[in-house]
């Protein structure tokens, strides 16, 4: 496949419409599907989980978190802090807790982290606050035995952008062991050019300011530590699979810790969906990095 420069209007709007790639269903389908899906498992996971709703880190609506705490928290656990997707702009933290069950009963909280989507929100302001959640998380919970990240779609590359922060301006040094980025968009250039830009209004100043490929930091002894993986679904379209290439490649010419898997027999929307299951291939490749740490 060529450059996304040389495609056609036409090519690029399919590259970046993951619900056309689907094998499983028709587009409208597999997206209402998916709605259904983590509604579901997040009315699952709250009904039988102990939890903390509407926790606010910061003083916009939209800046709270749901965190899901094992049934023991008074010791150190480590903390999965989840950034759900949705192209920036849908979905919410409400449908997104469905990921808590199997690491919450090996005694994993996991906070779910709501940001202002578009058209409320900016890109800036969404960077801005996911980063603020993090520094606000480690501040409550400063006993855990490390933070991980784990981002679906935007999430993805919100979390990929909280991998490049100084953290020095917001005095913190949060102990980040892991990053699990589920089908990113790690460079943002080419969704300036598709509908997707219709309600974010991102110009390519911005674009280039909040892509992860063009923020990689050169790894530290702290950032050698946190091992990331960058995860596709078979079924994500070349775009994707191109952008989880490219930022592994990113990432690992700057010294971090990384690996790229691709996931067998998935689409973009339950590769992350499947995340409900303990027997899950990616449930359990987070479950072993951080029963190593």
């Amino acid at each position: 496949m060529g450059r996304w420069q040389d495609m056609t209007q036409e090519e690029l709007e399919k590259q970046y419409a993951p619900s056309r790639w689907s094998h499983r269903m028709e587009k409208e389908a597999v997206i209402e599907a998916h709605v259904r899906e983590v509604t579901e498992g997040t009315r699952r996971a709250q009904a039988t989980m102990q939890t903390l709703l509407h926790v606010p880190y910061g003083g916009s609506d939209g800046e709270k978190l749901d965190i899901y705490l094992p049934t023991d928290p008074s010791g150190a656990f480590p903390l999965v802090l989840y950034i759900h997707g949705g192209y920036w702009q849908f979905l919410s933290k409400e449908v997104s807790g469905f990921i808590a069950p199997p690491l919450v009963t090996q005694g994993i909280a996991v906070a779910v982290v709501g940001y202002d989507v578009a058209p409320k929100g900016h890109l800036d302001v969404m960077v801005a606050q996911v980063r603020r959640s993090v520094a606000f998380i480690v501040q409550q919970y400063s006993k855990t035995s490390g933070v991980y990240l784990c981002g679906h779609s935007a999430g993805a590359h919100l979390a990929a952008m909280v991998l490049s922060t100084d953290w020095e301006e917001y005095g913190v040094t949060p102990d980040i062991k892991g990053a699990f980025l589920v089908s990113g968009v790690y460079d943002l250039e080419p969704i300036t050019h598709t509908s997707v830009n219709n309600l974010l209004h991102v110009s390519r100043e911005v674009a280039r300011r909040n892509s992860p490929v063009l923020c990689v930091t050169a790894a530290t002894p702290a950032r050698k530590a946190c091992e990331v993986l960058i995860a596709v679904a078979q079924h994500d379209s070349p775009e994707f699979h191109r952008q989880s290439q490219e930022y592994f490649q990113a990432l690992r010419s700057a010294g971090w810790s990384v690996s790229l898997l691709d996931i067998a027999d998935t689409d973009h929307f339950d590769v992350i969906e499947k995340l409900s299951q303990g027997g899950y291939i990616l449930t359990q490749v987070i479950l072993n990095m951080i029963s190593r740490a």
